[in-house]
């Protein structure tokens, strides 16, 4: 989960050279010679030992942490918010993620597994500071854009923790959980996508 991580922000950084580079009106060529020397300028991901598989426990902390998170942040869009879709997603977010918060924490406690996130997780620390930045930022059009932009992006690292986490589950109740949480945050994604499309 990490290393996609990882993956993702290397893959966001080159993409923003790219079309830092299309905006100021190269050609083509001079764009094409950008990315050529972006991809020599910019080191390779350092290769780190593999993380060790996740546990049931991880599993189940990560699943409390983004739920958590969204729901707080859905909360602050409700009010926040000023498109309307941004302000109804946001009481979406914080109704749906409470919702699989609280099966979550019944399975939890049900087979007695204490949720444990994994070594070096940092998503309770990343998730404040986005709560202190929607908080701080004006209202307006682009404090919407910007939430949304996020949902986006928070809904697709769900998803896939998802499916790490549903190959890595060793019980079938917990399996069972990830399998009927994966279609909810896939009609999260695709909603906040629709949002996105029309704010832009």
């Amino acid at each position: 989960m990490h290393r996609a991580l990882r993956r993702t922000r290397f893959a966001l950084a080159c993409a923003a050279s790219l079309v830092a580079a299309c905006s100021r009106g190269e050609k083509a060529g001079d764009s094409a010679r950008v990315a050529d020397s972006t991809a020599v300028a910019t080191p390779a991901p350092a290769v780190t030992p593999a993380a060790p598989a996740l546990t049931d426990a991880n599993i189940f902390a990560l699943l409390d942490e983004a739920n958590a998170a969204d729901s707080a942040a859905g909360s602050i869009a409700a009010v926040k918010g000023t498109s309307p879709d941004v302000k109804a997603f946001g009481r979406q977010m914080m109704r749906d993620h409470h919702a699989l918060r609280v099966a979550g924490q019944g399975l939890a406690k049900k087979l007695n597994s204490t949720p444990a996130p994994p070594t070096g997780d940092t998503s309770v620390a990343a998730a404040a500071a986005w709560q202190d930045s929607l908080n701080a930022m004006p209202r307006g059009g682009a404090w919407d854009k910007a939430y949304i932009s996020h949902e986006v992006t928070v809904h697709e690292a769900v998803l896939n923790t998802l499916q790490t986490a549903l190959g890595a589950a060793q019980n079938t109740e917990l399996k069972d959980l990830i399998t009927k949480a994966a279609p909810n945050i896939q009609g999260h994604l695709d909603r906040a996508k629709q949002i996105q499309a029309k704010l832009q």
